[in-house]
């Protein structure tokens, strides 16, 4: 595989930061610390961005902040964002000067020295996060040096030049990430699943999709792919590989040979056996996922898909998958009250997430709304039609949620909440207790973003685990009265 440049050739290179940022700052500092001349550019200036700007110019960085359009004299390199456009006009400024632009990604795949640990990477509109953990822990109960890194976690660049001497690190990459990583060569990568989002940044699904394909580029040893996802599959078809580097699936049902799936409740792989045809190697009960819903399970199995490309024994994957836990509001169990289940899925902030979470329980009263980012929800209801106890809506844009479920749920019983404050998720919970009957489950599975009302998905599953938690003690009350 093709190694980058070494830190040295940054000496003296000037490099303009796009952003500063979660990313943008420790970029600008990584940059510094090489000898490169550094200017970062920024469109806000608000308080925290002066700030961040002196910090970084006791550096010896220069920072423009308010002006992220114009493209700094002498510059050779941008490194950008993830979150920057490719319609920005600065980058437009720098293909007509012959500029090339990176992520933070890119800059630190060029960093890595020659004994850099491998990427096994993972993309996906959903899931991502979960299964890189879930590949960590895996990696992990082998014995080997890791962490989950990219997206997540431990910062890439942190990664690459920290000084931690990792066998393999289990990369997280968005679609933005995978825009600006032309050259990055995973020994082994995932994706997940496809359904259009971020369609606004990337232009059209057919731009997203490539951009998601390009985490297939150049792969060593296995190309993982969603046997339900024919896209995901395509992708994999048209990504120029290392020779001998195989298309692997991952399914619910029985596994095909070069596939992982599922025979009887227990996750097999007919993929790295030594007779994949009459063979399959036992890896793990779905009891050992959690949670056990179908969604979480495929994330498990592309995990395990990923583990044993890179030469991990079944039994780690058993251990790591027994050993994981899920962050906080991935469908997330919050209580049981009156033989209710209240269940907290507030990450999931688009359709086909709420759509796997639908998936995993029945009959469910469902809590949903909140900022709509132009998504529509006739599929979504036609499809958990038939699950659907009754719904509340909350949010900004719940009227497209509720006329959908009046074309394709008539039957089912809504409750408008018309209010967009922050204690409407009470509100949201008190009425789906009324609602629900001894096992159903309450899921709060949004389908929308959250900032019409929360300042992100935490803070909207925190508010209904809290309004879930105060249900359950006046429940406690009542019977000690």
């Amino acid at each position: 595989m093709t190694r980058g440049p070494v830190g040295g050739e940054f000496t003296g290179k000037h490099v303009t930061v796009a952003g500063l940022g979660v990313s943008g700052i420790p970029a600008a500092r990584m940059l510094r610390s090489l000898g490169a001349e550094v200017t970062v550019v920024n469109d806000g200036d608000d308080e925290r961005a002066r700030q961040q700007a002196a910090e970084l110019e006791e550096l010896g960085a220069a920072v423009r902040l308010g002006d992220g359009a114009t493209l700094p004299e002498g510059t050779e390199l941008i490194v950008t964002t993830p979150g920057w456009r490719p319609d920005k006009p600065l980058f437009a400024a720098a293909a007509a000067a012959g500029v090339p632009v990176w992520g933070d990604v890119e800059l630190a795949w060029r960093l890595r020295g020659p004994d850099a640990a491998p990427w096994l990477a993972v993309t996906g509109t959903n899931g991502k996060t979960t299964t890189v953990r879930m590949l960590a822990s895996i990696l992990e109960a082998a014995g080997l040096r890791t962490a989950a890194v990219g997206n997540i976690g431990v910062s890439l660049l942190d990664a690459v030049l920290g000084g931690t001497p990792y066998d393999v690190l289990a990369v997280e990459l968005s679609s933005y990430q995978l825009h600006w990583s032309p050259s990055v060569r995973p020994h082994s990568a995932a994706v997940l699943n496809l359904a259009p989002d971020h369609l606004d940044w990337h232009g059209s699904m057919e731009a997203y999709a490539a951009d998601k394909g390009r985490i297939y580029q150049g792969n060593e040893v296995a190309c993982v792919y969603n046997a339900a996802d024919p896209l995901t599959e395509e992708l994999v078809r048209r990504a120029d590989v290392v020779e001998g580097c195989r298309a692997i699936g991952f399914t619910l049902g029985a596994p095909a040979p070069s596939q992982l799936g599922v025979v009887d409740g227990i996750l097999v792989d007919r993929a790295f056996v030594e007779d994949r045809r009459r063979q399959a190697q036992e890896l793990a009960e779905a009891a050992d996922v959690n949670p056990p819903a179908p969604h979480n399970i495929a994330n498990a199995l592309a995990a395990a898909a990923l583990a044993r490309a890179f030469g991990v024994e079944p039994g780690a994957v058993r251990d790591g998958l027994r050993a994981f836990r899920p962050d906080p509001h991935r469908i997330e169990h919050v209580a049981d009250v009156a033989g209710v289940r209240y269940v907290d899925d507030s990450k999931a902030t688009n359709t086909h997430a709420a759509e796997a979470s639908l998936g995993a329980y029945e009959p469910v009263v469902w809590i949903a709304g909140g900022l709509a980012k132009g998504a529509t929800f006739d599929e979504l209801v036609a499809g958990a039609a038939k699950r659907l106890r009754a719904a509340v809506l909350i949010g900004a844009d719940r009227a497209l949620i509720r006329e959908a479920l009046a074309r394709h749920a008539p039957d089912v019983p809504v409750v408008d909440l018309d209010r967009t404050d922050t204690g409407a998720m009470a509100a949201a919970v008190g009425e789906a207790a009324r609602l629900a009957r001894p096992g159903d489950t309450v899921l709060m599975a949004p389908a929308c973003a959250s900032m019409d009302m929360f300042t992100n998905y935490h803070a909207r599953g925190e508010a209904f685990a809290a309004a879930v938690r105060g249900l359950a003690s006046g429940r406690s009350a009542a019977r000690e009265r």
